[in-house]
C-alpha cells in the first residue's frame, strides 16, 4: 500500500517570504530556522497584470533560494510555486542543480503551469499561453530536468522540447530533486490529467477551483478525499509521498495547533502558511509572524 504518511508527528511546517526585498527574505529565511519552521518557500512571478497584487517588486526565485541556502543549515527551500512552462529547461536543470547542492540536497521543486495575468506568458510571443500547452510543456521540461539527472549524455524529443546532447556531469545530493506538481482535486470529478502527472513524482500541491489564491486551498475535508484517492492509486509503490496543505494559522497557539492537527489527521504532510493580502500583509508582519514559530503538537 502507498505510503501517505497521516500522523501528526510527521506533519512539517512551511512559511512563505511573500512580500519583502531580498535582504528581508533571506533574513526571513534565517529566522524561519531559528524559530523551528521546516521550510522557507519564496514564489515566482515576473510581471504580474493582477492590479493591487502587483504592485510590490518580484524578485529571481532562485538567486533568493541561493542566498538562503548559503544562511541556512536545516530546512527546506522552495518556491510556491515555479512556472515551469516559461523556463527553459536546461537553465532550470542548472538553476535547481545549483542551489541543491549548495543547500546539501534541501530543495524541493512545486511546480506548475504558470498563471495567464504574468506577462512573462502574454507579452512575449511564442511562449505558451493556452492551458494545454502549458500542460504539455511542464510535462516536456520535467522530463528532460530528469534525464538531466542521469548524468548520462542525452537527447529529447517531446511535444514542445526537443534538443541535442546534454550532459549534467553532477547528479543532485540525493539522487534526484522532489518535485510536487500542482493538481486541480474534484472529488466528484477528479481531473485525471494534473493528477495523474503528480503521481509521477514525489508530491503534490493541490488546489480547488476558485477565484482567489485562498478560494483555491484545499479544505481538510478536499485533503482527505485527496490522501484516499492517492494511496488507491499508488497501490504498487511504498515510495512516501508529500501531500502540501496551504493555509494561515491562527495567533492563537492552541487553535492553531488544532488547524494543523486537522490537516495532518486529514492525510497532509506539509503545512504551508501562506499570506497574500497585499492590503494587511508586510515584510514586518511576516517577520513577526515567522518569529511566532509554528504550533507545538
Amino acid at each position: 500500500m502507498s505510503e501517505v504518511r497521516r500522523s501528526v508527528c510527521h506533519m512539517k511546517f512551511g512559511f512563505i517570504g511573500s512580500y519583502g526585498s531580498p535582504a528581508q527574505q533571506v533574513r526571513l529565511a534565517r529566522e524561519c530556522e531559528a524559530n523551528g519552521w521546516d521550510g522557507f518557500f519564496t514564489w515566482d512571478g515576473v510581471s504580474l497584470d493582477a492590479g493591487e497584487f502587483d504592485a510590490g517588486a518580484t524578485w529571481d526565485p532562485f538567486a533568493l533560494l541561493g542566498a538562503a541556502a548559503a544562511v541556512t543549515e536545516r530546512i527546506t527551500l522552495g518556491a510556491m510555486v515555479f512556472a515551469v512552462p516559461r523556463r527553459r529547461p536546461w537553465e532550470l536543470a542548472q538553476q535547481a542543480l545549483t542551489i541543491d547542492h549548495l543547500s546539501g540536497g534541501r530543495f524541493v521543486l512545486p511546480v506548475g503551469v504558470g498563471v495567464p495575468i504574468d506577462r512573462a506568458f502574454t507579452s512575449v510571443a511564442g511562449q505558451p499561453t493556452a492551458l494545454r500547452d502549458r500542460a504539455e510543456t511542464l510535462d516536456d521540461t520535467l522530463g528532460w530536468l530528469e534525464r538531466s539527472w542521469s548524468t548520462d549524455v542525452f537527447d529529447f524529443e517531446g511535444q514542445h522540447v526537443t534538443t541535442g546532447d546534454f550532459q549534467f556531469p553532477l547528479a543532485p545530493v540525493g539522487g534526484r530533486i522532489p518535485v510536487w506538481p500542482v493538481a486541480v482535486w474534484d472529488a466528484q470529478r477528479p481531473p485525471r490529467r494534473s493528477l495523474d502527472r503528480a503521481l509521477r513524482w514525489e508530491g503534490i500541491v493541490p488546489q480547488v477551483r476558485g477565484d482567489s489564491p485562498e478560494d483555491a486551498e484545499a479544505s481538510p475535508d478536499d485533503i482527505a478525499a485527496l490522501a484516499a484517492w492517492v494511496a488507491e492509486h499508488r497501490a504498487e509503490t511504498d515510495e512516501p509521498f508529500d501531500i502540501i496543505f496551504q493555509g494561515r494559522l491562527d495567533a492563537d497557539p492552541a487553535i492553531a495547533a488544532e488547524q494543523a492537527r486537522a490537516a495532518a489527521d486529514a492525510g497532509a504532510t506539509w503545512w504551508i502558511d501562506s499570506w497574500w493580502d497585499p492590503g494587511t500583509v508586510t515584510p514586518e508582519w511576516l517577520l513577526e509572524r515567522a518569529r511566532q514559530g509554528p504550533p507545538a503538537l
